[in-house]
C-alpha cells in the first residue's frame, strides 16, 4: 500500500511504467511545468495543444527542449479537449489534462457522447487524495468537483468510483465515512437520512461504509471516543463521502492553502482525467499526474 507520493513515483520508475499526458491549453505555468518534471523523473511523455508561441516561451523559461513534445498549436480550448479525446481514443495518448481552458469545456469533453470517455450508466466524479501525516499515509474524499447536490444513488456510484481508486493505492479494507454535521439521524438534515440508507446497504467484501459523521470523528479515535460514539469505524475513515460539491471545495482548498499538505486529485468514473485548479501550484499537478498513471494502470490490468 502507498503512503505518499514519493513511493508511487518510485514505484512507477521501478516498474519502467511512463504514460503519455495530453495537456489542453499547455500554456499553463504550473501544468507545464508538472508535465515537464514527471517528463524529467521518467514517468510520463507529453503531447501540448494549445496557444503555440507561449509554450514555446514557457518551455524555454523552463530550459526544456521543445522538441522533447509534440507541440500542436490552437487557441480555442473545446478543439483542444475534443482533439485530445480523439488521441487518447486512437491511443497516441494515455491521460487527458486540463491546463489554462475553463473547467466546463474540460469536463463537457469528457461526458460528450461521441468523444467522451465516461462508461455508459456511470457519472464523473472527482477524488482527492492527501498525504496525512498523522496517519503517515493518504486520506481522500469525493465527490470534490462534479456534482453539486448528489441524490443517494449518486452518492452510491461516488463510492463505486473512488473505491477503484482506493484499490489502485493497494488499500484492501477500505472504510467509507458519509460526512454530515452532525453524527444523528435527522430527517431535517437530509445528507444524515442519506448516510443511515448507505451504511444499511450491502457492499463488496472490504468496503465497510458507516455514518453520519462529522468529521472530526470520522477521522479522529479520540474526538469518538469522547462524544460517546461506538461504531466500530468512527474515527478511521479512509474514505471521506462528502454531502455537495461545495463542501468538497472548501475541503480541498483547506487542505491545500490551511494544512499545506501534499494533495492531487484524479476524475473518476472513466479512463483517468486530471482536473485541477487553475490555483493549484506545480507540486499538486505533477502529484495528480502521479495518481491519474496509477490508476490508468490499475485499469489496464483489472478492467480492460
Amino acid at each position: 500500500m502507498f503512503r505518499n507520493f514519493d513511493e508511487i513515483s518510485q514505484y512507477l520508475l521501478d516498474n519502467q511504467i511512463k504514460k503519455t499526458i495530453v495537456l489542453c491549453g499547455a500554456h499553463d505555468d504550473a501544468a507545464l511545468a508538472a508535465l515537464v518534471d514527471a517528463r524529467r523523473r521518467g514517468v510520463a511523455e507529453g503531447i501540448l495543444l494549445g496557444q503555440e508561441e507561449e509554450i514555446l516561451k514557457l518551455l524555454d523559461e523552463l530550459e526544456e527542449p521543445a522538441t522533447n513534445y509534440e507541440i500542436v498549436g490552437m487557441h480555442r480550448g473545446e478543439h483542444a479537449i475534443n482533439l485530445a479525446l480523439d488521441m487518447v481514443k486512437a491511443g497516441w495518448a494515455d491521460i487527458p489534462m486540463k491546463g489554462l481552458m475553463k473547467t466546463a469545456s474540460f469536463i463537457w469533453g469528457l461526458i460528450d457522447k461521441e468523444r467522451g470517455l465516461c462508461e455508459p450508466g456511470r457519472k464523473l466524479t472527482h477524488t482527492t487524495a492527501w498525504y496525512y501525516p498523522e496517519r503517515n499515509g493518504f486520506m481522500f474524499a469525493s465527490d470534490t468537483s462534479f456534482i453539486r447536490e448528489p441524490t443517494l444513488e449518486d452518492k452510491v456510484q461516488i463510492i463505486e468510483n473512488a473505491i477503484e481508486l482506493l484499490r489502485a493505492f493497494g488499500m484492501e479494507e477500505i472504510n467509507v465515512g458519509v460526512l454530515s454535521a452532525i453524527e444523528d439521524v435527522k430527517d431535517n438534515i437530509p445528507s444524515t437520512v442519506d448516510a443511515q440508507k448507505l451504511s444499511e446497504m450491502d457492499w463488496p467484501d472490504g468496503i465497510h461504509v458507516d455514518g453520519p459523521f462529522a468529521l472530526d470523528n470520522a477521522i479522529d479515535p479520540h474526538s469518538a471516543e469522547h462524544k460517546g460514539i461506538t461504531k466500530p469505524m468512527a474515527g478511521h475513515a479512509d474514505l471521506l463521502l462528502l454531502p455537495d460539491f461545495l463542501t468538497g471545495n472548501v475541503l480541498y482548498k483547506s487542505i491545500h492553502f490551511f494544512a499545506h499538505l501534499p494533495i492531487a486529485g484524479t476524475v473518476c468514473g472513466a479512463i483517468p482525467a486530471i482536473v485541477t485548479s487553475r490555483s493549484d501550484e506545480e507540486d499538486t499537478k505533477y502529484y495528480s499526474i502521479l495518481m491519474a498513471i496509477l490508476q490508468s494502470i490499475y485499469q489496464e490490468k483489472h478492467r480492460l
